[in-house]
């Protein structure tokens, strides 16, 4: 199994809306994807509070059979979608990705 984690800081303010707004709206989107991608076998998307300011705004954790499905996941024409929004609104993208 592979662990994909990635973690994002964004803009104050982009996109008309606010880094919390934004925030919700990345995990609601990377959620949208379980069941349309089938090589999601678990994910989970949290959205910091705003309280802790200077944490990292969202998580995604999500896991795969192999690197091959993750390959295959990145590249899903939805995932691209999610993925120009999530870039339009981040400033910093960090991740990991490893076998467990």
């Amino acid at each position: 199994m592979i662990k994909h984690i990635v973690m994002w800081k964004l803009k104050e303010n982009d996109k008309d809306n606010d880094k919390f707004e934004n925030a919700k709206t990345i995990k609601n989107k990377l959620e949208s994807l379980n069941g349309v991608i089938p090589e999601i076998k678990y994910i989970e998307v949290g959205v910091n509070s705003e309280k802790f300011e200077n944490n990292y705004d969202v998580v995604l954790v999500s896991e795969f059979d192999s690197f091959e499905d993750l390959d295959i996941y990145q590249k899903h024409p939805e995932h691209v979608k999610v993925g120009k929004f999530v870039k339009s609104v981040a400033e910093i993208r960090t991740a990991v990705d490893y076998e467990f």
